[in-house]
C-alpha cells in the first residue's frame, strides 16, 4: 500500500494538483477570496448528483481554512476511497462548466487529453492508499 511517506504520493498528488490549477481561469467569491480547483469540484459534483461524501468529509474538517487545503483533502480522500478518476470525470461533464473555470490551454477541454487522464485515474483505483485524512 502507498502511505503518507511514499515519495510517489507526493509527486503523484503535486501532478494531480498542477493539472487541476493549470490554466485555471481566477475567479473570486462574494468576498473577494480566490477560488480554486476545490471550488470547481464542489461545483461539478453537485450538478450531478446527491452530496458527495469527500466533500462533506473534507468541509466537516474545522483545521482547513484555505480552498487549495480542502482541495488536497479532497484529492487525498478520493485516492483513499478508490474514487478519483470517478468524481473527476463526473465534473469534466458539462463543457459549459469547464468553458467557465478554464481557458483554452487546459487539458481538460482537449477530449482526448482528458481521455488520457482519467484513463491513468482509473489504473489508480487497484493501487491501496493508507493515508491520513
Amino acid at each position: 500500500p502507498v502511505t503518507d511517506g511514499s515519495r510517489e504520493l507526493h509527486s503523484l498528488c503535486a501532478q494531480l494538483e498542477f493539472l487541476l490549477q493549470f490554466d485555471l481561469k481566477e475567479k473570486r467569491s462574494f468576498f473577494g477570496q480566490r477560488k480554486d480547483y476545490w471550488d470547481f469540484l464542489c461545483q461539478g459534483l453537485a450538478q450531478c448528483r446527491q452530496e458527495h461524501e469527500g466533500i462533506h468529509f473534507v468541509t466537516s474538517l474545522d483545521k482547513l481554512k484555505t480552498p487549495v487545503g480542502r482541495g488536497r483533502a479532497f484529492l487525498r480522500y478520493c485516492l483513499v476511497h478508490r474514487q478519483l478518476a470517478e468524481s473527476l470525470q463526473l465534473c469534466l461533464l458539462d463543457p459549459e462548466s469547464l468553458c467557465e473555470w478554464y481557458y483554452a490551454r487546459s487539458p481538460f477541454l482537449s477530449p482526448r487529453r482528458r481521455a488520457e487522464i482519467l484513463g491513468s485515474l482509473y489504473e489508480l483505483d487497484c493501487v491501496t492508499f493508507h493515508l491520513a485524512l
